[in-house]
């Protein structure tokens, strides 16, 4: 496929667009300092700023899907939005965040006490960039969120999926390295299961 991929060069970004290219998918790397995107056959790096509705249109259109793995509090969710929907791309997974999962009943993550503050407004505006989506009936979109801890580590394609709580294993860990994110992310891409709904990964 044709993937167009928003922050290409991030922390999750990065991993992505190393799993697309694995997979023989054609990506169009989207960042604001293209210099920094890996050469590849199958990459093409394109300057955007996810700011600029139009612009950010233009580079999107004629693809088959969008993957937007920027951070919430560093860009304009529905600026995204409308930008995807201008694009007439109809397919829109999005790199999402742990703070919005539930750890009981009506209960999320950052309303916890023991939720780090400085991740607090980023946590937050993932929970509101997920309540637009839910409300947006023209894309076939998807929400992955990541357990509570993802940080670099191995590819081991041995995860769980979950839906709206957050996961955590037997000694109450929750967990998921960025590579193994990448690929839970991209089986989404190739086949879809969880259309215009947000899903979680972890071990």
């Amino acid at each position: 496929m044709n993937i167009a991929l928003i922050g290409a060069t991030g922390f999750i970004g990065s991993r992505l667009l190393a799993e697309l290219t694995r997979r023989g998918h054609r990506v169009t790397a989207i960042v604001r300092n293209p210099k920094k995107v890996p050469a590849g056959p199958s990459v093409t790096a394109r300057k955007g700023d996810v700011f600029d509705r139009d612009g950010l249109a233009a580079l999107i259109a004629g693809h088959d899907a969008v993957i937007s793995a920027v951070h919430f509090s560093a860009s304009d969710p529905a600026g995204l939005l409308a930008a995807v929907k201008q694009s007439g791309v109809k397919r829109y997974l999005v790199v999402g965040g742990a703070g919005s999962l539930e750890v009981a009943s009506g209960v999320k993550l950052f309303d916890t006490p023991d939720f780090p503050a400085m991740y607090l407004d980023e946590a937050r505006k993932g929970g509101d960039f997920l309540d637009l989506l839910k409300a947006e009936t023209a894309l076939d979109w998807s929400f992955l969120s990541p357990s509570a801890l993802i940080q670099p580590g191995e590819r081991t394609g041995k995860f769980r999926l979950g839906k709206d709580q957050l996961l955590v294993d037997a000694n109450g860990h929750s967990a998921i390295s960025a590579e193994d994110y990448a690929i839970a992310l991209v089986d989404e891409l190739e086949k879809p299961a969880h259309s215009r709904q947000r899903f979680t990964v972890g071990y």
